[in-house]
């Protein structure tokens, strides 16, 4: 039945232009409501991936061999396994183990897993900070933590913001993932309209606009935000894209 929708109607291209429109019209009636939900995941990931990577990336600072081990570790392991294989071990394993829903699973483990990248653009934002600026802070009586707090990470900000937003773009993009464990955002309601009624490029075409507009929105704040806190010297482009 629903094939026939997207066949061509005899009347002629005005007409078909009609069809294809009130089709797109019927999809992005479908599609729009799990918008929400897909901005939903990407920020409550992007949290996670924030609070974990900023302890993760900091952890170094410890000077202490076995934390900084740890970090390293930590690292690596979540930067060498792919996001899809992590959602299933959180979901299958982890989610069985502490009872999580899908959607509290799906975003645990997209937030665990840009943690890792995020705890290096961290990490390297500290690092790029002149021993220096340590130095004075120590000779005004600083505590490292006052020192950290009051005078490296305002100055690391600034480099540390731009790569971040980037990694904020690609875990928009990477939230289409959580939809093969059932939770219905953008791609999977894509899914659902195309199992229902057989429309796959309008549909997915539908799909891809949506992402579209949404990272293009994000692409440009993330713009805004080099240009605000542009360092002379360093690269504002973000660590994978």
């Amino acid at each position: 039945m629903c094939r026939l929708e997207a066949e061509t109607p005899p009347g002629g291209p005005i007409d078909l232009i009609a069809e294809q429109g009130a089709l797109a019209l019927r999809i992005l009636k479908f599609l729009l409501p799990a918008v929400p939900t897909t901005i939903g995941i990407t920020l409550s990931s992007f949290a996670i991936a924030l609070v974990l990577g900023t302890l993760v990336g900091l952890a170094p600072l410890a000077r202490n061999r076995f934390i900084t081990f740890c970090a390293r570790i930590y690292v690596d392991v979540l930067r060498g396994v792919p996001l899809l294989v992590q959602i299933f071990f959180i979901y299958f394993g982890l989610g069985s183990v502490l009872n999580l829903n899908r959607f509290a699973a799906g975003i645990l483990a997209v937030g665990i897993g840009y943690s890792a990248y995020l705890a290096e653009i961290i990490r390297s934002g500290v690092s790029s900070i002149a021993e220096g600026q340590h130095e004075a802070a120590a000779a005004l009586g600083m505590s490292r933590p006052q020192a950290m707090r009051h005078v490296i990470l305002p100055q690391a900000t600034r480099t540390i913001i731009p790569p971040a937003a980037n990694e904020f773009i690609a875990c928009l993009k990477d939230s289409s993932l959580v939809s093969i464990i059932g939770l219905r955002e953008l791609t999977r309601a894509g899914r659902e309209y195309y199992s229902q009624y057989f429309v796959d490029f309008q549909t997915w075409f539908l799909v891809g606009c949506l992402y579209l507009v949404m990272t293009l929105a994000l692409t440009k704040l993330a713009r805004h935000l080099e240009r605000r806190f542009a360092v002379r010297g360093f690269g504002a482009g973000g660590l994978r894209h």
